[in-house]
């Protein structure tokens, strides 16, 4: 896994997470209309094949990290979606474009050996000054 991590890439995930009741979990999807929507703000895209395989390697480290969990069967689960975890909405919490600034909390997250390894997260998270 590359870093600094792709947080605009993670956010976007997150909330398709959030918003995808009753449907599976597209990673590779969200990516390319990631690589789209940053095309037509005039931000460079890079490689979109390569997006896409990051995007499938953060579904795993966000699944097996604690961030997401598999929506239960009762709630509609299907084995093929999700749900945020109190993680994982902590996470988005920090790293939601929609809030201004930002930026602090994920200069913060950058500056840790690594950001997404729970025990790290959760003492990051922890800290009021970056919230």
């Amino acid at each position: 896994m590359e870093k600094p991590y792709d947080w605009d890439l993670i956010e976007r995930l997150l909330h398709e997470v959030q918003n995808s009741a009753d449907d599976s979990f597209k990673p590779r999807k969200y990516a390319e209309e990631h690589a789209a929507a940053k095309a037509a703000d005039g931000e460079a895209v890079g490689n979109l094949d390569h997006l896409k395989a990051i995007a499938g390697e953060y579904e795993a480290l966000l699944l097996s990290r604690g961030f997401i969990q598999p929506r239960r069967e009762e709630e509609g689960g299907n084995g093929e979606n999700f749900v945020l975890s109190p993680r994982g909405a902590s996470l988005l919490a920090l790293i939601d474009s929609s809030i201004p600034g930002n930026d602090h909390p994920r200069q913060v997250l950058d500056d840790q050996e690594d950001p997404l390894d729970p025990v790290t997260f959760e003492e990051v998270a922890a800290k009021a000054q970056i919230a």
